[in-house]
């Protein structure tokens, strides 16, 4: 079975690669010398912090083989284009909830980039597919579980 893309930005892949080399390099040490210290407390089959320990190592094992994937399949967006006229991945878009007359303005990223509370918006989530491609003024219609919400792109940048 093929592996779909991830689509990240330049500064995502950035971070997901300094939190991987800060696993590889420093986590694991830290870890692995826990477990040596753990080891010297005795009998392993009643030992808390051993147990602990290793329960550690393979969250840290689990999250390294994650980001590889992650990583091995990413691919980078350019920004925006500057000029662009409509919403790409990597846009800010500013718009109107037409039911309250709210104002929200959403970034819309790669999945694995999608942040909810600090309005990063994945183009997989229903929201960022409807924007996506709009122009500013357009009304998007987007159906989630909670209901149809109504939305105008007020402006974008890229």
């Amino acid at each position: 079975m093929a592996e779909r893309e991830i689509l990240l930005s330049p500064e995502g892949k950035k971070n997901l690669e300094e939190e991987l080399n800060y696993l590889k390099l420093v986590r694991r040490k830290e870890v692995a010398e826990r477990i040596k210290a753990a080891r010297e407390f005795g009998d392993l089959s009643e030992n808390a912090e051993y147990e602990d320990a290793k329960n550690e190592q393979a969250f840290v094992e689990g999250r390294i083989l994650t980001l590889e994937k992650i990583l091995r399949h990413a691919k980078v967006t350019q920004d925006g284009d500057k000029n662009s006229e409509v919403v790409t991945i990597g846009s800010t878009v500013t718009v109107k909830d037409l039911l309250n007359g709210k104002i929200y303005q959403y970034t819309i990223v790669g999945s694995q980039e999608a942040d909810p509370s600090k309005k990063r918006i994945s183009n997989e989530s229903p929201v960022g597919k409807a924007f996506l491609g709009q122009k500013p003024g357009a009304i998007v219609s987007v159906v989630v579980p909670a209901g149809t919400f109504k939305y105008q792109i007020m402006s974008i940048d890229n």
